[in-house]
């Protein structure tokens, strides 16, 4: 199982950001797909899972109405699309697949870093 995070950056507050987690073996289509983050001193946080088919998706509500979860299952990749972007959402984003407790999981990637600030 590998799980690549990608589209991190340095972005203005209010911008948008659209980060990538390409997956590779397992059957993607098969699981259920998570997004978490860790700002900087404070601990990790769940902000988004989407079910298999990408028809159910769930999100904190730190970043409800602003964030977008979804995946292509032909390519095997899952998106985070972050709009009006605000500095406390500055963080390391990972994906990650198999819940094993609260915010433990059998299968993370690397992380991409979000920088917002202006």
């Amino acid at each position: 199982v590998q799980l690549v995070e990608s589209g991190g950056g340095l972005v203005q507050p209010g911008g948008s950001l659209r980060l990538s987690c390409a997956a590779s073996g397992f059957i993607f289509s098969d699981y259920t797909m998570t997004w978490v983050r860790q700002a900087p001193g404070k601990d990790l946080e769940w902000i988004s899972d989407i079910n298999p088919s990408g028809t159910n998706r769930y999100y904190a509500d730190s970043v409800k109405g602003r964030f977008t979860t979804s995946r292509d299952n032909d390519n095997n990749i899952l998106y985070l699309q972050m709009n009006d972007l605000k500095p406390e959402n500055t963080a390391e984003y990972y994906c990650a697949r198999d819940p094993t407790g609260h915010l433990q999981y059998n299968y993370w990637g690397q992380g991409t870093h979000v920088t917002v600030s202006s």
